[in-house]
């Protein structure tokens, strides 16, 4: 068995992408979200405008990834659900017996995420509580004693903007709220803590944000329009994933250690390319 990646939030958008870099690269996929076939909904899940499901699915993303020939397994876990991420750590290391990628991608996006401060209600912030601090700590926790059996293993965690600084505009008038910026903050913190405490049991650890990415969840919030608008500051899905890749696989990859890693930059230093 080769080395082996496990995604949350893999049905679609940069989940999706990523599962396909690595599985490109090699990699069999551990592969996990809510949405295990197309047009499934869910509660407190982002919908088109006319209240239908957002394209993509686990299993559409395996069957794409097992197209490359590695072993590709989809494992339905819901970040609101403490006994559904422990069991998706627990069926992982029975199925592969290891883990050697871990990527948290997986985001609570509930449409009371981004309501303003005198808007926003106590059971969201137990919601984004729940899905952006209790959910990676208690996968990364599952699977921690087996990534420092095998020698070490590379954590990803997926941060944004909204985690780093406060919001140009007001939330609803196009800035974020205290909840997901409170949520992204909490992410942003792990990644240091992991390398300060297991580095030198081989645990690398990085923090990650990819910047305005065109996934289709971009797309059901903001329009055609507002795609258009952010063209030139945007990129595609697969930009990010590759930076990924290049996280897991390169030595030099050390350095970006203890500090938040804008994906676009680093891809254009580097000359990280998708599917290179």
């Amino acid at each position: 068995m080769g080395q082996v990646a496990f995604i949350t939030g893999a049905s679609r958008g940069i989940g999706r992408a990523t599962a396909i870099a690595f599985a490109r690269a090699g990699y069999d996929l551990a592969l996990s979200a809510r949405t295990l076939e197309e047009g499934e909904t869910h509660t407190h899940a982002v919908r088109h405008a006319d209240g239908s499901a957002l394209g993509g699915s686990l299993n559409r993303t395996a069957a794409e990834a097992r197209q490359y020939g590695v072993d590709v397994k989809v494992f339905r876990m819901d970040l609101l659900d403490s006994d559904s991420v422990i069991q998706a750590a627990d069926q992982v290391l029975e199925h592969f017996g290891r883990v050697d990628v871990l990527i948290n991608n997986a985001v609570y996006q509930g449409s009371d995420l981004n309501l303003p401060f005198m808007s926003l209600e106590p059971e969201t912030l137990e919601r984004v509580a729940q899905g952006y601090i209790l959910a990676p700590f208690l996968l990364t926790r599952r699977l921690m004693p087996r990534m420092l059996e095998q020698g070490g293993a590379t954590i990803i965690n997926m941060t944004s903007g909204a985690g780093e600084s406060d919001p140009p505009v007001a939330a609803g008038k196009g800035g974020w709220g205290y909840a997901y910026g409170a949520g992204k903050a909490a992410v942003s913190r792990l990644s240091g803590i992991l390398c300060r405490e297991l580095g030198d049991q081989g645990i690398r650890a990085f923090t990650v944000n990819p910047g305005v990415v065109t996934t289709e969840t971009l797309k059901a919030t903001i329009g055609d329009k507002g795609l258009i608008a952010l063209r030139n500051g945007s990129a595609p899905p697969e930009l990010p994933a590759a930076v990924l890749l290049w996280l897991a696989q390169h030595p030099e990859a050390n350095e970006y250690r203890y500090q938040t890693i804008n994906a676009q930059p680093l891809a254009r230093e580097k000359g990280i390319l998708p599917g290179g």
